[in-house]
């Protein structure tokens, strides 16, 4: 029997950005705007060598500074031109822009402890929820996803909202909110089937 059912197949290299200078202090950025630091410079360069022999038919990344500089390094290797999509702006930190992570660990324990047990029930004052943002990403992404049939596509997409990402990809949780907080310039392959 013949299926008439296509099963959608894509590769998705899923890129965090260089550091910027909160990212370089261990403060949460969250949907700050801010350019890559000197170290994060020369961590997108790094990246770019890393990911040099991995093919990609597209480009896209999240509208914050510092993921387009990083995304417009790598599609230019590649003769390509990075597409941004305002939907992966960065989960929005609210009053908690800025603070250090152990700050909130030593000041609000209880909180910190659930953002560890449950991450996307906690929402920082004025700010998004792992929750909110992994409804506005997930249409997006199966969107992008079936789109991106039979090819290769790299998204440069900051933290917290890359492990959010990678959790749709994967079908899993979100994890520890805490320990996905900060850029390096690290990158995963996913390979997805739907």
């Amino acid at each position: 029997m013949i299926s008439l059912l296509k099963k959608i197949h894509a590769e998705i290299v899923l890129i965090r950005p260089g550091a910027t200078m909160l990212d370089a202090e261990g403060r949460m950025k969250g949907s700050l705007d801010m350019p890559l630091c000197e170290t994060g410079e020369r961590q997108a360069e790094a990246l770019v060598d890393a990911l040099r022999n991995v093919g990609m038919d597209a480009v896209y990344c999240g509208p914050c500074e510092s993921a387009i500089q990083t995304a417009t390094r790598l599609a230019e290797t590649r003769q390509l031109k990075p597409r941004v999509i305002e939907a992966f702006e960065n989960i929005d930190h609210g009053l908690w822009h800025g603070k250090l992570i152990d700050e909130l660990r030593r000041t609000q324990p209880r909180l910190y402890r659930e953002g560890v047990d449950n991450p996307e029930s906690v929402c920082p004052p004025g700010g998004e929820s792992i929750h909110d943002a992994r409804a506005r990403v997930e249409k997006v992404l199966r969107r992008l996803v079936r789109k991106s049939n039979h090819q290769v596509v790299g998204l440069v997409i900051p933290e917290p909202l890359a492990s959010v990402i990678a959790s749709i990809l994967h079908g899993e949780r979100v994890p520890s909110i805490w320990q996905h907080e900060t850029d390096s310039a690290h990158w995963q392959l996913i390979s997805v089937e739907q």
